[in-house]
């Protein structure tokens, strides 16, 4: 089969001829990759920044966001059958520590990841255990399908508390950004306000329905959003831009008693007085890291079926899988949402 691989330590990918993954254990399935997209992760690898220094094992098969059909099962396997779309879970859990015991599997003591740890999707076929796939319903487009991942980020990201009738801000607009936009629109929120400085993220927002678009570089956030939510501030931040400044600036923008939900990754550690900011402002935060299994997968999939999400923004180009080398430069420019590989 075709995949596209990091065959050795350095920058780059290359696409190479590569064995269908062979015997499959009792718990195993093999599915055929119809579409797969290009995360901030794949880029990393792409990049071999340190990151990727510390984690990937080459030659290793790259890739972890992707839909595609079932085409072969191990012996045990129940959940799924041949002829399935489905769509995965890229973090891989163990089953048995205390977090996958006690119903918290998105945060495994030992997970691993697709594409990280394991060879991933970018490829025509992709083997992986049985526990992490979720049947898609057939309605929603493939394109919409193979993102489904990262639009879980954005779902359990806006998700943590109830949204209706709150003034939400979410800082950074990247695609998890701007799905995030939706998600807080479908679930009721009063006013979205997004902090971003790219024109191309700008303008994504605001096809995903954000009511205004905030650039730091031109205002000061945090008397904008007062001025906007009657000097209160907002009720709900949403962190996606992993830039310690917006974060700051989400912290001090926010009411008193309100919610952080934080999933944006800082590149080190960040420096900001806790006292007036969080503890006497009386704030409650959440660290998200993944999708929870499988709520958010179902809350997602009802989503898209339904139609109360569109993607379509979001989803700014498609390419044939040996075009690759293009999708990540778009992506290497910020002069793309999502970027799909068609297999």
């Amino acid at each position: 089969m075709f995949a596209i691989v990091k065959e050795r330590p350095g920058p780059g990918l290359e696409i190479k001829r590569v064995p269908v993954p062979g015997e499959l254990g009792p718990h195993d399935v093999l599915v055929r990759v119809k579409r797969a997209s290009i995360c901030g992760t794949d880029l990393h690898i792409f990049n071999w920044d340190e990151w990727s220094r510390k984690r990937i094992r080459p030659p290793q098969i790259d890739g972890h966001e992707f839909t595609g059909e079932v085409v072969k099962i191990g012996d045990s396997v129940t959940t799924v059958k041949t002829g399935d779309p489905v769509v995965a879970e890229t973090h891989i859990p163990c089953q048995k520590c205390l977090q996958c015991k006690t119903g918290r599997m998105h945060i495994c003591r030992d997970m691993e990841i697709l594409g990280v740890h394991r060879d991933g999707v970018f490829a025509e076929y992709v083997r992986v255990p049985e526990i992490v796939l979720w049947k898609v319903d057939p309605s929603i487009p493939l394109e919409y399908a193979s993102i489904m991942e990262p639009f879980g980020n954005a779902v359990h990201t806006a998700l943590v508390t109830d949204l209706t009738g709150k003034n939400v801000l979410i800082t950074g607009a990247g695609p998890i950004g701007a799905m995030s936009v939706a998600v807080a629109r479908a679930s009721g929120a009063s006013m979205i306000i997004v902090t971003e400085i790219r024109e191309f993220r700008k303008e994504l927002a605001r096809k995903m329905g954000a009511d205004m678009i905030i650039d730091p570089l031109e205002e000061n956030v945090p008397e904008r959003v007062r001025s906007l939510t009657g000097g209160d501030g907002a009720d709900v931040l949403l962190e996606m831009s992993g830039n310690a400044t917006a974060m700051k600036q989400g912290l001090e923008s926010l009411t008193n008693g309100g919610i952080v939900s934080l999933l944006g990754v800082f590149p080190g550690e960040l420096q900001f007085d806790i006292n007036s900011l969080f503890t006497f402002k009386g704030l409650t935060m959440y660290g998200i890291t993944g999708r929870r299994m499988f709520e958010t997968w179902q809350v997602a999939n009802q989503l898209l079926k339904s139609k109360r999400v569109d993607l379509s923004a979001v989803v700014t180009h498609s390419l044939p899988a040996e075009r690759f080398l293009e999708g990540f430069d778009l992506m290497e420019k910020g002069t793309s949402g999502k970027v799909i590989l068609e297999f």
